[in-house]
C-alpha cells in the first residue's frame, strides 16, 4: 500500500485527531467530513476502534502499512511493553526528530527536508526519513540549507522542544539525548488497542 497523499485535514477530521500537530484541522469543524458528519451516531465495533487507533498512529507518522507493521514486529523483540516500545521506536525516526527539534512545522515537511538531503546526522548526510537515530547522535543541517526560509520560519514559531532532545537555535544543531518515556508521547493514542489489532 502506498503512502497516503490525499487531503490531510479531511483525514484528521475522519480520525478525530490533528495529524499535523497544529490542531487547526479540527478546531473549526470537530466532526467527521461529509453530509452526515455533524450528526453521525455510528457506534464502532471493537475491531473498528482498534483499526481507527492504528490508523491514527500510522498517519500521524506518515508511514505505509508495511513500514508500520515492520516497526511493530521489531518492537515485539525488545524487553518491556510491546505497545510502549513500538511508540518509542516510531519516535526515533529521523523525520520525526527533525519535526520535534522544530526544524519543520509538520512531520510531512520534515520528511521532505530529509528526502531532499538537507539533514545531517553526526555530520553525514542522511536522506532516509525512516533512519533510526541513536541516543547521543546530533542532527544538523547542510551549510547550504541552514538559511532556508522554511526552516527559519519553523524555528521562529516553535515554542516547545521535548526533554529527550536538545536544540541550539543559533547553530541549528540538535541532539537526541535519550529515548523518550511513554508519558512524554501522545496521550491521544491508546497503544494497547494497536497491540490487540495486530494480535488478532
Amino acid at each position: 500500500m502506498s503512502r497516503y497523499t490525499g487531503p490531510s485535514w479531511k483525514l484528521s477530521r475522519r480520525l478525530g485527531i490533528s495529524l499535523s500537530g497544529t490542531g487547526k484541522e479540527i478546531a473549526k469543524r470537530p466532526y467527521a467530513p461529509g453530509q452526515h458528519g455533524p450528526n453521525s451516531r455510528t457506534k464502532k465495533s471493537e475491531y473498528g476502534l482498534q483499526l481507527t487507533e492504528k490508523q491514527k498512529l500510522r498517519h500521524m507518522y506518515g508511514m505505509t502499512e508495511r513500514q508500520f507493521k515492520n516497526v511493530y514486529l521489531k518492537a515485539g523483540k525488545l524487553q518491556g511493553l510491546h505497545g510502549e516500545n513500538f511508540m518509542i521506536l516510531l519516535e526515533t525516526r529521523l523525520d520525526n526528530l527533525v519535526y520535534r527539534l522544530g526544524l519543520a512545522r509538520t512531520r510531512r515537511a520534515a520528511r521532505q527536508l530529509v528526502n531532499h538531503g538537507h539533514v545531517l546526522v553526526n555530520g553525514s548526510r542522511v536522506d532516509i526519513p525512516s533512519y533510526s537515530v541513536k541516543p547521543g547522535q546530533t542532527i544538523s543541517l547542510r551549510e547550504k540549507s541552514a538559511n532556508l526560509t522554511v526552516i527559519a520560519e519553523a524555528i521562529e514559531v516553535n515554542n516547545f522542544v521535548p526533554e529527550y532532545v536538545s536544540f541550539d537555535a543559533d547553530s541549528k544543531v540538535g541532539t537526541f539525548v535519550r529515548l523518550p518515556e511513554r508519558s512524554e508521547l501522545s496521550a491521544e493514542i491508546n497503544e494497547q488497542l494497536i497491540v490487540e489489532f495486530y494480535s488478532r
